[in-house]
């Protein structure tokens, strides 16, 4: 095409995308006035009860006299609770995430027979068709690996010899590969862009048997294969604490939504990883990296609480980092004083950064989740207390492991496909109707104008 075309094709658009955007605008007075819950939430915060599960819960607050009190932030995964689901097996100094999933999709805790068949199982389905890799991933890298995640979970219907068949057992066969599979196809749909983009020597590990789904990442992502047991159990735990969220976190439930459309797995898990995607849902945890970065250069004492709370005044001030006057990490749509992932997670960090000798850089994130909450509080006069979120050190954690930024919201979709298959399958056994809320329409009534009274 020639420049002056895409000149005119450019003008074209933008004509039309103000006409677009013009014919979108709806008066944000009339959702007051229609009483609609924007975000499916309450005016008080709290959630629209659309659903029930059994299979995971987050618990932020107590109800008295009708008044919401904040308390210390619980997750429960099928009525345990998440604090006593990880010391369980890190007493043990056992790997954790393959006993997750067991719990989250069978309703209760394997065990050592049950789980050792389990994981014998989830090694039997992690390797990829055969030529998959050349054939699907290598051929067509993408800038974005959420995307090839989606793309490639697409693909593996064609694989499927019963691809529609959404009875319990067949659903349940094809959660199982995709759970085994999502961290070859995450891990080599980065390898194809590292080296077709980043024009990287190109690497393809195997997944071994031997290994968990924790180390297998690590030895598929690192060109030597070469990780600590200390590495791998914080990978795991990640992966662990990631896994569920409820069915009102926004992806389990474009799960939920998807899946009762009747249609089969894969539409449903790359219509979950679309949601992921999403910067507000699965993407936070490289703006807090990238916001310490930041911080880090322009900070000349990290231990002056006084200078640390200057920079964190002028972020939100929009004068700061990306301009958005948000401290990314600190606040939670559910939990208030505190986001129990966060909480587990930190004691661990704590560890890794003492190994890697980055303990400077640990007591910075700690400065900032003490002096934080307080400053944005003062800045919006707001009541609600705001603590440290998981993504607060998951981003941290992914650095240290030296896990590139690309990888970091593939590693939370390998974790949460685990959740989606719950839910899908919790969705289907229910039976419940196509999951269709109400939209009312505020457009003005016209009558229609012939072609030349335009």
């Amino acid at each position: 095409m020639k420049k002056d075309d895409i000149d005119e094709l450019e003008k074209m658009i933008d004509e039309l995308s103000m006409k677009a955007e013009k014919s979108s605008l709806i008066n944000p007075e009339l959702f007051s006035k229609y009483n609609v819950k924007r975000g499916l939430r309450d005016l008080d915060g709290k959630g629209v009860l659309v659903g029930l599960t059994e299979i995971g819960e987050v618990h932020s607050y107590i109800l008295d006299e009708n008044e919401m009190i904040p308390v210390p932030g619980r997750l429960i995964y099928r009525g345990i609770d998440i604090r006593k689901l990880v010391e369980g097996f890190t007493v043990d100094e056992r790997y954790g995430f393959e006993e997750t999933c067991y719990l989250l999709l069978f309703g209760n805790l394997p065990d050592k027979n049950s789980l050792k068949e389990f994981e014998q199982l989830l090694s039997r389905n992690q390797t990829l068709p055969e030529d998959f890799a050349r054939g699907m991933i290598m051929s067509a890298p993408s800038k974005d690996i959420m995307n090839v995640l989606a793309r490639n979970v697409l693909d593996l219907y064609s694989f499927d010899e019963d691809p529609d068949n959404t009875s319990i057992k067949n659903v349940l066969k094809q959660c199982i590969r995709l759970i085994a599979c999502f961290p070859s196809l995450a891990v080599y749909g980065y390898q194809a862009f590292s080296h077709y983009h980043g024009k990287q020597s190109l690497y393809i590990h195997s997944p071994r048997p031997d290994l968990s789904i924790a180390e297998n990442i690590l030895h598929m992502l690192r060109t030597d294969s070469k990780f600590t047991k200390l590495e791998a159990t914080l990978l795991d735990l990640a992966l662990v604490l990631h896994a569920e969220h409820g069915g009102g976190n926004n992806s389990s439930f474009v799960t939920h939504v998807v899946t009762s459309t009747g249609t089969d797995t894969y539409s449903v898990m790359a219509a979950a990883l679309g949601a992921l995607k999403g910067p507000k849902h699965g993407g936070a945890n490289i703006k807090v990296v990238q916001m310490f970065e930041d911080m880090k250069q322009n900070l000349n004492d990290w231990n002056d609480s006084e200078e640390i709370n200057h920079y964190l005044a002028q972020i939100l001030k929009k004068e700061a980092f990306d301009h958005s006057g948000l401290i990314y990490g600190i606040g939670h749509a559910v939990y208030s004083i505190s986001d129990p992932r966060a909480v587990i997670f930190k004691k661990y960090v704590a560890r890794l950064a003492k190994e890697k000798g980055l303990e400077a850089e640990f007591n910075l994130y700690s400065k900032v989740e003490e002096l934080a909450p307080e400053m944005i509080r003062k800045s919006n006069d707001m009541h609600k207390i705001v603590s440290a979120n998981v993504d607060f050190y998951s981003g941290f954690v992914y650095r240290m492991l030296d896990i590139p930024d690309e990888m970091f919201t593939p590693i939370f979709a390998i974790s949460r496909i685990v959740g989606w298959s719950a839910h899908r399958i919790e969705e289907i056994v229910n039976a419940g109707k196509i999951i269709r809320p109400a939209y009312k329409s505020v457009a003005v009534r016209r009558h229609y104008t012939g072609m030349d009274e335009r």
